[in-house]
């Protein structure tokens, strides 16, 4: 008798849905990962549905609705893993800006009838409501990151992916430093591997995609945007981006507002 495939399902939540296109961007690989799993719940590829249980769930979006939030524990009671991908999913996405502001005028400025508008006051990362196996960073996420986390999982291992700062990609790929060599306000140093040092590699400063890295000194890069002339409340929004609600990034207009005497 053939042994059954793994079933994988990937789910939506608040998002662009770029981390899910992502996944059918594997072209290729996209044709050998289907003959080794079961594709269970994709509603951006089939809609074929079939129920739970499921071997690796792969959640994309930010709990912005009282209806997400128990959908999301109803996806983690029928999942045996549960991986969040993208940045929504990982730090509440650019939707979270939304947590340090008034959403009620959000809305107001959005909607005609803001009345029939149902939603919380926050957008949050999917690991504070369910426990999350492993989280992928990225706006979108890196499509040989992501074959490397479904193809660990699928063998019982943990993924093994990198924890350095974007730097350490500038070194890889022989990219000189853009704040060094042209004063281009970067946030290299405290943003995350992954996207392979894209933006210093076209003479742009790093907007942080993927979140903040593991030690993330952000209060020590601080003076040093302002030594490139940026105002105080430009290196805020820089760091209120993809990211806003990582904790890292979140709380760097506390270090801003905190000049050495």
């Amino acid at each position: 008798m053939t042994a059954a495939r793994p079933r994988l399902a990937v789910f939506k939540f608040a998002s662009c849905d770029g981390c899910q296109l992502t996944l059918l961007d594997c072209e290729d690989e996209l044709l050998a990962l289907a003959g080794s799993v079961e594709i269970t719940h994709f509603l951006e590829a089939s809609s074929a549905v079939l129920a739970g249980p499921y071997d690796l769930s792969l959640v994309e979006g930010s709990i912005t609705t009282a209806e997400d939030r128990e959908r999301i524990r109803d996806v983690r009671r029928q999942s045996r893993r549960l991986v969040s991908i993208g940045a929504c999913a990982t730090a509440g996405g650019i939707q979270a800006l939304r947590n340090m502001a008034d959403v009620t005028e959000f809305t107001r400025a959005v909607y005609a009838r803001p009345e029939y508008i149902s939603t919380l006051a926050t957008s949050t990362a999917i690991a504070d409501h369910v426990p999350v196996d492993f989280e992928l960073r990225g706006c979108p996420i890196n499509r040989s990151q992501l074959l490397q986390v479904i193809a660990s999982f699928l063998l019982g291992a943990t993924p093994a992916l990198p924890s350095s700062s974007v730097c350490v990609e500038c070194k890889r790929r022989g990219t000189p430093c853009v704040m060094v060599t042209q004063g281009i306000p970067c946030l290299g140093p405290v943003t995350h591997a992954g996207c392979g040092a894209l933006c210093p590699a076209y003479n742009r400063g790093c907007y942080g995609c993927f979140g903040p890295a593991d030690t993330a000194a952000t209060a020590a890069l601080i003076p040093r945007l302002r030594q490139l002339r940026m105002a105080d409340d430009a290196i805020v929004r820089t760091f209120h981006t993809f990211n806003a609600a990582a904790p890292a990034f979140r709380d760097v207009s506390t270090g801003v507002g905190e000049r050495p005497a």
